[in-house]
């Protein structure tokens, strides 16, 4: 169903094989030299802005080491990824706790650490950021629709409306903090490069109004994330989305475009996994049925949650795959006794007919949101492994 070049070189494809032979599935095995490429591609892509890996995407040791060598800054959830950067002497104005959705203790523990940079999008958080984080900078979130083009949408939870965001940038300034800047998110793999146009024009109106009728004079904006990886449905290359983000801030901020920054997560990281799992079963439900059913080690539960609702569509390949094996339609499901851990039903996969119990199946593009994304024991299933080569 899938050309496995498409997604993985040859060499690559040798290298993975060699490695991974003796590994018990289900697995997750990344690539940290594809890694170390999309960062470089990225900063080679954006040479303005600063990049912070969001590190909810893969927060494995190697790749942390990795991007703080290659010098990337890093965007933080919570406490727990705060003590995981912190092995690797990454210093912390090179943090930002990104989160908007946060306990005062934890603001706290953050700004005893040294971390100055805070995102908002409500006044009780304002308040708690102005009492124990004083003085620090604010940056905004302000709300994207991105339901129709994202495949992972990002809109509702986060964000508010312009209208707020003004209201919180002067009542950051009247609670001694710093009014650094406006962020948004157009949707994880957002498809729809017009989205960063909206989105950018939201924040100039933002800049402009703020410093005619506060004088408050905004530094940054924060583009969140949305960069894709390789999955099914096509995607611009980089390129493109560099060449026409950069032309939207041109056009909105001419020459004195602000400080921009970055949250990639999933194009970073996404294309360096490739998740190993067994079959399981096959079966049919009826006599006539025309789809199989494949039962597989790895479903939603350990490593494939973004497969709700169909959302990501990954590339499966398997150990049979070859041009003259015949494929047949499949249903894919995972092996825990919930109903729900079925990863594709309707969006009518095939496989080869001869596949049978003990076969591999690899999902490629499997980097990003699978191997911490993850239940720690429903069914008494262990956490999905994760190797890096």
């Amino acid at each position: 169903m899938f050309n496995r070049k498409d997604y993985v070189s040859d060499k690559d494809w040798s290298r993975f094989l060699e490695f991974s032979k003796d590994l018990e599935t289900p697995n997750i095995v990344i690539n940290l030299n594809k890694v170390k490429k999309n960062f470089l591609t990225l900063k080679d892509s954006f040479p303005y802005a600063r990049i912070f890996y969001a590190i909810k995407a893969n927060p494995g040791e190697p790749v942390l080491e990795l991007l703080s060598d290659l010098g990337s800054n890093f965007d933080i959830a919570s406490r727990y990824e705060l003590d995981l950067i912190s092995k690797f002497n990454v210093s912390p104005d090179r943090l930002s706790y990104g989160n908007t959705i946060k306990k005062a203790k934890d603001i706290k523990y953050f700004y005893d650490k040294g971390v100055r940079m805070f995102a908002t999008d409500s006044r009780d958080d304002l308040k708690n950021i102005a009492e124990f984080a004083p003085g620090s900078k604010i940056y905004v979130r302000i709300l994207v629709e991105n339901s129709a083009t994202a495949d992972w949408p990002l809109s509702r939870k986060f964000g508010c409306h312009p209208d707020m965001a003004y209201d919180l940038i002067v009542m950051a300034r009247d609670l001694g903090l710093v009014p650094y800047g406006i962020s948004f998110h157009v949707g994880s793999q957002q498809r729809d490069i017009g989205q960063w146009n909206d989105a950018i024009a939201k924040a100039k109106y933002l800049f402009n109004s703020l410093e005619e009728e506060e004088s408050i004079k905004l530094s940054m904006i924060n583009m969140g994330g949305g960069f894709p990886a390789s999955y099914i449905d096509p995607t611009n290359d980089l390129s493109v989305y560099a060449s026409e983000i950069s032309r939207y801030l041109h056009d909105d901020f001419g020459d004195e475009i602000p400080q921009i920054i970055l949250e990639p997560g999933r194009s970073l990281v996404g294309d360096s996994g490739i998740l190993t799992s067994e079959v399981i079963l096959t079966s049919r439900k009826n006599n006539t049925a025309l789809a199989r059913w494949v039962y597989l080690d790895s479903g939603k539960f350990n490593g494939l949650i973004e497969t709700l609702d169909e959302s990501i569509k990954y590339p499966v390949i398997t150990s049979q795959d070859a041009p003259e094996k015949k494929e047949g339609e499949v249903i894919i499901a995972g092996p825990t006794c919930d109903s729900m851990d079925i990863m594709y039903e309707n969006a009518k996969y095939k496989l080869p007919v001869s596949l049978k119990a003990g076969d591999k199946v690899y999902w490629l593009s499997t980097g990003a949101y699978t191997s911490t994304y993850a239940s720690v024991a429903f069914n008494g299933f262990p956490p999905i492994k994760t190797y890096f080569m």
